[in-house]
C-alpha cells in the first residue's frame, strides 16, 4: 500500500556518500524533528532525473529552506557511488542530500515500487515528492507514468 498523509516514515536503512566512503543512515535519523523534502527518481543519470527534476530542486533549494524545509533530499534505487557522481555531474554540492536505497527497501516500504524489469531496469522508484514533519507524512505527490509535474520542485514549494 502506498504510504499517505498523516502516515510515519517507515524505518530503514538508506546509503550516503561521504568523504570517507559510504555511510548506512537510518530514516529515523534523517526525519525526526524535521521537516524534510523528499523526492525520488526511477534513476540517476536518466533524462527527465537529470534534465529536470534534480536541477529544479537544486535551483529551488534556498526558497525551499524558507519555506520551513531543514532537509531536501533525493532518493533512487541506485547505489551511494552512483549518486555521488550524478551530483557532481548535476553541480548539487551541499543543496541536496543524495540517498542511495540500492536494494530498494525503503522504496517498497512506501509503496512506490517501480517494475521496469521488461525494459531491462529492474526494480525502481516511483517518481515522487513528500514533505515530512517531525517523520510523518504531510504531504505526498505521485507521478502519473511518464508525467512530471506534481513531484517537481515549483509544487513542492506550493505544498510548503
Amino acid at each position: 500500500m502506498t504510504i499517505k498523509v498523516g502516515d510515519p516514515i517507515p524505518s530503514a536503512k538508506l546509503m550516503q556518500a561521504t568523504p570517507d566512503g559510504p555511510k548506512e543512515v537510518s530514516t529515523e535519523e534523517l526525519f525526526r524533528g524535521k521537516t524534510v523534502v523528499l523526492f525520488g527518481v526511477p534513476g540517476a543519470f536518466t533524462p527527465t532525473c537529470s534534465a529536470k527534476h534534480l536541477p529544479g530542486f537544486v535551483q529551488h533549494h534556498e526558497a525551499l529552506k524558507a519555506r520551513g524545509a531543514d532537509l531536501v533530499a533525493c532518493m533512487a534505487v541506485n547505489d551511494a557511488f552512483v549518486l555521488a557522481a550524478w551530483a557532481k555531474d548535476q553541480g548539487a554540492g551541499d543543496t541536496v542530500t543524495m540517498l542511495a536505497d540500492g536494494s530498494a527497501e525503503f522504496t517498497r516500504k512506501l509503496g512506490l515500487e517501480l517494475d521496469l524489469t521488461a525494459r531491462g531496469l529492474g526494480i525502481r522508484c516511483q517518481r515522487f515528492a513528500l514533505v515530512a514533519k517531525d517523520g510523518k507524512v504531510a504531504h505526498i505527490a505521485v507521478e502519473a507514468p511518464g508525467a512530471f509535474e506534481v513531484s517537481k520542485a515549483e509544487a513542492v514549494l506550493e505544498a510548503l
